[in-house]
């Protein structure tokens, strides 16, 4: 079979941290290839080496048997690789449409855009990549997450790459999104490309690729056809030790308290135009599910919750008082934290410190007139970052510098520290891998065992359904139905969330 991508001995430091440690893979041609491995393993780095952003220490990769000259992307480009990454590249500022020709707009003269072709090469695109439900001349800042996504991915393959470069492509997408993906792959394939598809979601892989190849700690583990390996298995090598059930046991003795009161009651919210009716109860000790398919009101939910976006009818009751939140502020106060769709935008100041942005919430308690306490503020932090399994390092390191799965912990970190009693996730797990996973997981179950509520939303429907004590199902703007015991599987929700399921009238029943 003739060899793609022969990546050689790759090494590359970062000060003390080794991000790749003599690293050395092949990939077929035509091949779909899974390259898999936990937050930190060199993933990412080695797409960034790929695609000329990042120069290696030493080692070497041929493309179709050519040496890839390290450190431009230009000569990346040249060679047929395009990238589609999972922190979207595109400008914020700019329309879909200019994102989509980027770096290479149509020009007359070699000098100015030629915007009649312009126009006609991006409708050329959104024709061919299935995107007729985004209009070009959209500011690209104004579109949601998983319409970012599909931007990211459909310029990459609307370059007609020989390598197409997919870095967790799929975070941030669910349902038909993930359909839409699967033909862009397939259309990819048919015209000679060869895949490297970074992901953490087995399903995903299975589907979509033939072989993958694990890496941990820098290191190249080892390269299998997909149907020849357990999930168990490459959960295992992945973080080098058996990591046990993929959702951790819950004990009966910290289920929900049946008879407490609410913590969280919401009554007919609405945030027009997205969310038109939603009313659920949470209880102590709760872990209550959002499922839907994306765009269906989840986003705005969460926001009308933490005081971001001001509801457009319904009310707002914690602990059994009613409450207005005007600002994020009011939420913190009342006792409500959230973990934000995009951590890197949203939940971290990424040139601060872990120290600086654990505390941020918390200044006024680790204060005294005006002057922050710099000792206890480093011990306070220093003890819920152990507490999420962060290394101290990150009291004094820019939370750059840590991976996905590191920054996730540090942001949950932050609102852990406030002592909240209602945390809101939006999708916590997206993009982190299978051992962060498992860790989120468990620190959610101490915070509900511990008495505090969690409404969580997560892309992935296997979570839900494993993890959650209800689940509520949204569906265009309502809750449909609030799903319990054997009804919220896997199936049973996704019934609801494609419009196929009946209606439960417990949607509108609130907790016993």
């Amino acid at each position: 079979m003739p060899i793609a991508i022969a990546v050689d001995r790759l090494t590359k430091n970062y000060g003390a941290t080794r991000a790749l440690d003599g690293a050395s893979f092949e990939v077929n041609k035509g091949d779909v290839h899974a390259l898999l491995g936990e937050n930190g393993a060199g993933k990412s780095t080695i797409v960034k080496v790929l695609s000329g952003l990042v120069r290696p220490d030493s080692g070497d990769v041929r493309i179709d048997g050519r040496i890839l000259p390290f450190g431009s992307p230009r000569a990346s480009r040249a060679l047929g690789i395009s990238t589609a990454f999972q922190e979207i590249s595109q400008i914020p500022d700019l329309t879909v449409g200019r994102n989509l020709l980027l770096p290479e707009e149509p020009l007359r003269a070699g000098i100015f855009i030629d915007r009649a072709a312009s126009r006609r090469r991006v409708a050329e695109i959104i024709e061919e990549q299935e995107l007729q439900d985004i209009h070009p001349e959209l500011d690209f800042r104004d579109l949601d997450l998983p319409l970012r996504q599909k931007i990211e991915i459909a310029k990459a393959i609307a370059r007609k790459p020989a390598i197409l470069l997919l870095d967790e492509p799929t975070s941030a997408l669910s349902g038909k999104d993930v359909d839409w993906l699967e033909r862009r792959i397939e259309q990819s394939r048919a015209s000679g490309a060869t895949i490297i598809f970074i992901t953490h979601r087995m399903p995903e892989v299975r589907r979509f690729c033939s072989r993958l190849s694990i890496l941990r700690g820098g290191q190249h583990v080892g390269t299998f056809a997909t149907d020849t390996v357990s999930d168990d298995d490459v959960m295992s090598s992945i973080v080098g030790r058996s990591i046990g059930s993929a959702y951790p046991h819950r004990a009966p003795t910290h289920l929900p308290l049946p008879d407490a009161p609410a913590l969280l009651a919401v009554e007919r919210l609405a945030v027009s135009p997205r969310l038109l009716e939603a009313t659920f109860q949470i209880r102590p000790r709760e872990i209550f599910g959002l499922g839907g398919l994306q765009g269906m009101g989840q986003l705005e939910l969460f926001h009308a919750l933490f005081g971001i976006e001001s509801p457009t009818a319904g009310n707002i009751a914690v602990d059994g008082r009613p409450v207005v939140l005007a600002s994020p502020r009011d939420a913190v106060r009342v006792g409500l934290s959230l973990v934000p769709e995009e951590r890197k935008t949203e939940g971290l100041a990424l040139k601060l410190c872990g120290k600086h942005n654990v505390s941020l919430p918390v200044l006024d308690r680790l204060s005294r007139f005006g002057w922050i306490n710099s000792g206890r503020e480093r011990d306070e932090v220093a003890r819920i970052l152990a507490r999420v399994q962060v290394q101290s390092r990150a009291l004094f390191t820019p939370c750059s510098a840590f991976s996905g799965g590191n920054q996730q912990k540090i942001v949950l970190a932050k609102w852990l520290l406030t002592e909240s009693r209602i945390l809101l996730l939006f999708d916590p797990t997206r993009g982190v891998d299978v051992g962060t996973k498992r860790e989120i997981f468990l620190l959610m179950h101490e915070f509900a065992d511990a008495g505090g509520a969690i409404l969580f939303y997560s892309t992935d429907t296997a979570e839900l359904a494993h993890l959650c004590d209800r689940v509520a199902v949204i569906y265009r703007g309502r809750i449909a139905s609030i799903l319990d015991g054997e009804e919220a599987s896997e199936d049973g929700i996704l019934r609801i969330a494609l419009g196929t399921g009946s209606r439960s009238e417990k949607a509108y029943e609130p907790a016993e």
